[in-house]
């Protein structure tokens, strides 16, 4: 494959689309108004799961087009490295083998290491030759780009399911921030959560409950998410 034979085609708001960009040429700037290259419906029977999830990130909807491909835009929701996400960012195309291939990745995620452009493919089905060829292909030129390139199949569940539940605290506006501001000032380093809860009695248990949740979201409070999130476990400030 020649690297500087890949084009690209974005999308952009207001309906413009830009055709076929030498890849070489194509920068994090001019995706940053991308919007998704394919549109999806909803219909009675589709077997594929496909929504929009709210991104903390984003401040705005983000689309996916199966749980699997949700999840992973929960888990780049909560990564504090991801700046930017963006769902279905760009049309590739390449002349791989003597014919012209197309691909549309999943995500493109905007990193303080980079931009990583990520596909997301249930484990089962990643040995099948034509997703390997086309994931292959992918890799090739994305990396060819200087960028990172990753395919993702399912999380841990303990891990999936702690962010899952973790994201529904997600929404800063929601919290008293003068109660955030108290708890991020208490002694919390080798508390448990459920000790955390009766720090600040002037306040009430469920309150104080969901702000711990909200700072583990944001990372100003840390804990082991690769076991089930119960009180016992410990709390340690955020880096």
């Amino acid at each position: 494959m020649d690297g500087a034979a890949a084009t690209v085609s974005v999308r952009h708001r207001g309906g413009e689309v830009v055709e076929d960009r030498a890849w070489a040429e194509v920068s994090v700037g001019l995706l940053k108004t991308a919007v998704p290259w394919r549109t999806f419906r909803w219909y009675k029977g589709q077997r594929h799961y496909s929504g929009v999830y709210w991104s903390a990130t984003m401040q705005d909807h983000v689309i996916y087009e199966s749980r699997l491909e949700l999840a992973r835009l929960l888990f780049a929701d909560f990564d504090p490295s991801v700046q930017r996400i963006t769902a279905q960012p760009f049309l590739l195309k390449a002349q791989v083998e003597g014919q012209l291939r197309r691909h549309v990745p999943d995500y493109l995620l905007v990193t303080g290491q980079g931009p990583m452009v990520v596909d997301v493919k249930p484990l089962s089905r990643l040995s099948r030759p034509e997703v390997a060829f086309t994931f292959d292909w992918t890799r090739w030129a994305v990396e060819s780009q200087g960028w990172q390139y990753e395919v993702w199949s399912e999380p841990p569940t303990p891990k999936l399911e702690n962010i899952r539940f973790l994201a529904g605290y997600r929404r800063d506006w929601l919290f008293s921030s003068d109660l955030l501001d108290e708890l991020r000032e208490a002694e919390l380093d080798g508390v448990s959560i459920g000790q955390a809860e009766s720090l600040l009695p002037c306040h009430p248990a469920p309150q104080v409950r969901s702000a711990i949740h909200h700072l583990l979201w944001t990372h100003d409070l840390v804990t082991d998410l690769d076991q089930p999130l119960v009180p016992s476990q410990t709390l340690r400030r955020g880096a």
